[in-house]
């Protein structure tokens, strides 16, 4: 999404309402975890994963700059095999 976007209001409680067709484009749904930061000027949310960032594998994960990636996505990178 480009920097024209969606304008919405925050409300008295802080909250924001994320627009349908942004929910639907990124698969999120009601009751999901999303992260949000900060980056500089920008707020950032993200939906959190709970598998592989590659695969959505939830076996043998470890972090990595804020992702999981599991085990054997690891060995395929450090490989330089594909992740298909």
């Amino acid at each position: 999404m480009s920097d024209s976007g969606i304008a919405r209001k925050v409300d008295r409680l802080g909250r924001v309402v994320l627009p349908v067709e942004i929910r639907r484009s990124l698969g999120i749904e009601v009751g999901d975890l999303i992260n949000v930061s900060v980056d500089g000027q920008r707020v950032v949310m993200r939906k959190v994963s709970s598998g592989c960032t590659f695969c959505d594998s939830p076996d043998q994960l470890r972090e990595f700059a804020d992702r999981l990636i599991c085990e054997a996505c690891v060995t395929r990178l450090t490989e330089g095999r594909p992740l298909t």
